[in-house]
């Protein structure tokens, strides 16, 4: 029986002793009340105990150290780099996530420019801002199962309202979105790609 069960019959034991209250009855109403909150206590303290445990554990296979995904992860200090290299290359910066529908559509068309940057000095990099619960149960299986070949590094700053102006004042933070830039030149895009506008918009870049 469980503890909940023994609390509502010893109610109504306390309801039976009221209608016959006498001194013993009264004195049979203390002990049951006694108990009754001692049942309780100890009922809550297990509870207590069986949810940290089980809070413990879902951190536990929720998050992971980014050392063990096999992915870089950068807070914006850190990816900041890549937004601005100095040298001959067209660089391709797409940021997505694995819940924007939008980005998994135009996914293949950065996947095939990236195929075609060798020969034509060109590099891809995709910005995952997936959230740290998703980096170990959905982004590195997608990775895998969509067997991307383009560089995937994940953004890993809660302070959007300081990073998302230094990569364009005019973002809303809305995804999918573009940079694309060289050392002469940058353009952010804010919407999606199809591989015919994505190629020819890296070809104003030549």
């Amino acid at each position: 029986m469980s503890a909940y069960k023994i609390l509502l019959n010893l109610f109504f034991i306390i309801v039976h002793c009221i209608i016959l209250w006498d001194l013993e009855t009264i004195a049979m109403i203390r002990m049951i009340l006694c108990f009754s909150i001692l049942l309780f206590i100890g009922c809550g303290i297990k509870e207590s105990k069986k949810t940290k445990s089980e809070t413990s554990e879902l951190v536990k296979n929720e998050f992971t150290s980014p050392d063990s995904l096999g992915i870089p992860i950068y807070n914006f200090d850190e990816l900041e780099p890549l937004l601005n290299k100095m040298d001959d290359k067209i660089h391709i910066i797409n940021f997505w996530a694995t819940w924007c529908g939008p980005c998994i559509k135009e996914l293949p068309y950065f996947e095939k420019i990236n195929q075609e940057g060798k020969a034509n000095n060109w590099e891809v990099i995709l910005v995952s801002l997936d959230m740290p619960s998703m980096w170990k149960s959905k982004l590195v299986p997608f990775i895998k199962a969509k067997n991307l070949r383009s560089e995937v590094v994940v953004l890993n700053d809660p302070d959007q309202n300081n990073w998302i102006p230094k990569i364009d004042k005019n973002w809303s933070g809305s995804i999918p979105a573009t940079l694309i830039y060289n050392r002469k030149e940058r353009k952010f895009y804010e919407q999606p790609f199809t591989y015919e506008m994505l190629k020819k918009e890296i070809q104003e870049f030549r």
